[in-house]
């Protein structure tokens, strides 16, 4: 039996915003890591990419914040309490947006900061003052040198997708700004597996952290219908539209391994008629927001993405889910296939295999501790199937020379006749003629003619020569 919000003790705002949004009965994971939060006690949590972590922490932590509210305008009274780490830009705004929707209610700030746009805005947001800063640590490391933000409160610090940050290789600026932090506070740590580099993590910065985890680690939804296709490299996009127009798909994540075949896919599905859109790295911030919009509004079919997407997005009722190429880390297979069937709704993952892929398969058959089949894809057959086309079948079959319109219209007086076969080519007689060997006494004709050429040539230059001096006299 699933547990209520409404049995939770929060607070009145709180529990208003989460009735507007319309929770209902809580997930897993935030049914075992909300009162646990609620005690002050650090956490360790694992759960599969969807199930609600952001509720799951950030509730608690506006529960306990409110406790000493502050409804003062001076920027003084409203420090920066909690602190939020996530490591993508995407991940940090999409978490801000849901912090804010929490605390609508409240007279708690909040605010966000990440690469790829103007620090100034973002300046004038922190000295204005805010309770719960949601932050990359690139960007803000670069506040923190400006004197922009100021962590010496801090009560409570989350570190979110925390394998995904050590993955990134954002382990160093961690460090970094963990060691502005009070050592008195509380903090909570979520992340899809408990790696080996995790644990590490937890017991560098955690104090006795209650252990919540909820799903096997590295398990794949059982929701998701999963399909291994082998193909070639150069069928692949063919593969795809086919599955997209037989499964009546309206939306799907399309993922690749590099940026650069992220755009370049991108670029053919769109010329193939089918509304497309990018996201990777190389795009502007401003870009990747728009192109995340757009797909949540339902005004693009497909989001080709690189794994910059692949873990935390928001996105709800995304049906299908395409491996466009295996991914390299075979843990990024079950965050990638974690975009759809997502709250107990049923989803598609299709993964396309070539022959270079026969490892990557492997390493996902040993996380997933399960063999894996991989299937032939069968083709339709796509030649255009018009008049003309059915009339030049008929006269190829037929065995007819002439216009192949004339099989379906019958001749035409009007149309000029036209004749498929090539032109007869007019007869050289030098081509035609049959070999002859050369004797060993008589040189071949060619040679005799080219030594009577050179024979000529000789003459006509000893000619010329006599002729120079008298012309040199006469000029």
């Amino acid at each position: 039996m699933t547990a209520s919000f409404s049995k939770l003790a929060l607070a009145e705002p709180l529990a208003r915003a989460v009735a507007e949004m319309g929770y209902e009965s809580m997930t897993p994971i935030q049914a075992q890591a909300i009162p646990v939060v609620l005690t002050g006690k650090d956490v360790m949590g694992a759960a599969q990419t969807g199930t609600g972590k952001t509720a799951a922490f950030a509730l608690p932590l506006l529960q306990r914040l409110m406790k000493h509210e502050n409804t003062s305008t001076s920027p003084a009274r409203h420090p920066v309490r909690a602190l939020v780490l996530l490591p993508t830009r995407e991940l940090a705004d999409q978490v801000a947006q849901q912090v804010k929707l929490y605390a609508k209610y409240t007279n708690l700030r909040s605010a966000v900061v990440f690469g790829g746009i103007d620090m100034k805005p973002q300046t004038a947001e922190l000295k204005r003052g805010v309770e719960v800063l949601v932050a990359t640590p690139g960007r803000l490391l670069d506040h923190i040198e400006a004197k922009n933000a100021v962590l010496n409160q801090v009560e409570y610090v989350v570190l979110d997708e925390a394998d995904r940050m050590l993955d990134i290789g954002f382990l160093p600026d961690l460090q970094r700004i963990l060691s502005f932090l009070p050592k008195q506070r509380t903090t909570l740590l979520f992340s899809a597996t408990f790696s080996p580099e995790i644990k590490r993590l937890a017991n560098s910065y955690l104090q006795d952290p209650v252990t919540i985890e909820v799903a096997r680690p590295n398990q794949e939804a059982s929701t998701v219908e999963q399909h291994f296709y082998s193909v070639t490299d150069d069928d692949k996009r063919r593969a795809l539209k086919q599955i997209v127009r037989q499964r009546g798909l309206s939306q799907a994540f399309v993922f690749v391994n590099s940026k650069l075949g992220c755009a370049r896919l991108a670029r053919s599905l769109e010329r193939e008629g089918l509304n497309t859109t990018a996201l990777h790295g190389d795009k502007s911030q401003d870009e990747r927001l728009k192109a995340l919009d757009a797909f949540k509004q339902g005004k693009v079919d497909l989001l080709v993405a690189t794994d910059v997407a692949a873990r935390g997005l928001d996105i709800k009722d995304v049906p299908a889910v395409f491996n466009f190429d295996v991914p390299f880390n075979a843990e990024d297979y079950v965050h990638r296939i974690g975009r759809t069937g997502r709250a107990g709704a049923s989803g598609l993952a299709v993964t396309f295999v070539s022959g270079s892929d026969t490892r990557l398969v492997g390493d996902i058959e040993k996380l997933l501790k399960r063999k894996i089949e991989l299937e032939p894809m069968e083709f339709e057959d796509e030649r255009p199937r018009g008049r003309i086309n059915d009339g030049r079948r008929a006269w190829r079959e037929a065995g007819e020379v002439g216009d192949p319109r004339d099989v379906l219209d019958g001749p035409s007086r009007d149309r000029p006749r036209r004749d498929p076969r090539p032109p007869a080519q007019p007869k050289d007689p030098f081509f035609d003629q049959p070999y002859q060997p050369p004797s060993t006494q008589e040189a071949p004709a060619w040679e005799a003619g080219a030594k009577q050429a050179s024979t000529s040539r000789v003459s006509a230059n000893i000619k010329t020569r006599r002729k120079l001096p008298a012309l040199f006299k006469a000029g």
